[in-house]
């Protein structure tokens, strides 16, 4: 699945509609939620019929196409299938357990293949069920005359704090072409820098959220200082949003820009597997973590691993930065030291880089492990 985006241009009155949309979708979500909650045994299939006595009993609900209340329904058995699968994964901590959606400034309403119509000219999109929305025009830069119709699958509107967005998932294989390059990297993410390569090439740490914290601060006291429930507050609070929204667009070009072209100048990628989760403990750091999106460029790292058909791979984190990567010596230093030195064999080098040597080797011996014929790359010597 490709998923494309688009910015919705319409009316204050079309607008208002969508709310009432995605407010629907809500209801509907949150109603197959507490049925879950009230009746033992109920499954995917139970909610979905559960759609139907929703429609029956409140007329508005009726306005939203069938499809798209089924795909509410679906939402909201995936939280409960998401719940299920880490109690049966004895997941440390909090399972997950299934929570009612409230109104947030952030929303979405999803349909199928019914309720919409796209036009020829791929330049405006129309919502034909109940609300009639009306059309409105696709603002975007990707060209949609490459896809048939019949390939788009799901259509989802999206509201953020900037605007009406939709997105188009169209049911398509991506495939890239690479280029081998007979280099096989390791890295190492860190604060100081972004990640260290096991050549000693660094990326520096953007700080997205550090350089826009000023702004953010002084959004915040605008909101604090508005009357509830006035249109003041609710116009500063659109205003923070929006800073809050651009905070996350930075991360998320950074991230994917940083992992292409990681993806496309290596032949096998090898990363730490970390629990990212559990290093947000640490209050001194966890603003600092949370800036740095390790999750993000991981996930994007594996996707572009597999649309370019390069492995990535994680390996186990422990020991990496401690070791060192000439002899195999354990070396004890602390976080601050920033040199690793071996008293062992006399090796000097940044601690970053020792650390990402070792990535790389682990994944080289995880490799060499496996049978021959599950191999995309033979492991070479150091």
């Amino acid at each position: 699945m490709l998923v494309f985006e688009a910015k919705l241009r319409g009316t204050d009155e079309q607008y208002a509609i969508l709310d009432e949309m995605i407010r629907t979708a809500r209801f509907v979500r949150n109603s197959c939620l507490r049925y879950w909650m009230d009746n033992k045994g109920v499954d995917r299939y139970d909610l979905n019929k559960y759609c139907k006595v929703l429609r029956e009993q409140f007329s508005w609900c009726k306005k939203l196409s069938a499809q798209a209340c089924q795909a509410s329904a679906e939402r909201a058995w995936s939280a409960i299938a998401r719940f299920f699968e880490n109690c049966k994964k004895n997941v440390p901590g909090k399972k997950g357990y299934p929570k009612f959606k409230k109104h947030q400034t952030h929303g979405s309403v999803e349909y199928k293949v019914d309720g919409w119509v796209l036009s020829d000219d791929r330049l405006t999109i129309t919502f034909r069920d109940g609300f009639k929305a009306g059309t409105f025009k696709m603002w975007g830069t990707r060209v949609l005359h490459f896809y048939q119709k019949e390939q788009i699958k799901r259509v989802r509107v999206v509201r953020r704090a900037d605007g009406y967005y939709v997105q188009l998932s169209i049911d398509t294989e991506r495939i890239e072409k690479h280029s081998p390059t007979n280099r096989m990297v390791g890295i190492d993410v860190g604060l100081n820098h972004f990640y260290t390569d096991s050549d000693g090439k660094k990326i520096e740490n953007p700080r997205f959220l550090l350089k826009a914290e000023k702004a953010l601060k002084r959004a915040q006291k605008r909101v604090s200082r508005r009357t509830k429930g006035s249109k003041n507050r609710k116009k500063a609070i659109k205003k923070l949003g929006r800073k809050h929204l651009t905070v996350s667009r930075r991360r998320k070009d950074f991230a994917v820009k940083t992992a292409r072209a990681l993806i496309q100048s290596a032949d096998l990628v090898a990363i730490e597997d970390l629990k990212v989760r559990n290093m947000v403990k640490n209050h001194h750091l966890a603003k600092s973590i949370s800036d740095a999106s390790w999750t993000l460029f991981r996930q994007w790292l594996e996707y572009f691993g597999k649309v370019f058909d390069v492995p990535v791979i994680a390996v186990a984190p422990h020991y990496t930065s401690q070791n060192c990567s000439n002899c195999g010596h354990e070396v004890k230093k602390a976080l601050s030291t920033r040199t690793h030195k071996c008293p062992h064999c006399g090796y000097i080098d940044d601690r970053d880089t020792n650390a990402a040597i070792n990535i790389l080797v682990k994944a080289l011996q995880g490799l060499a492990q496996l049978p021959s014929g599950r191999r995309k790359v033979t492991p070479l010597g150091r």
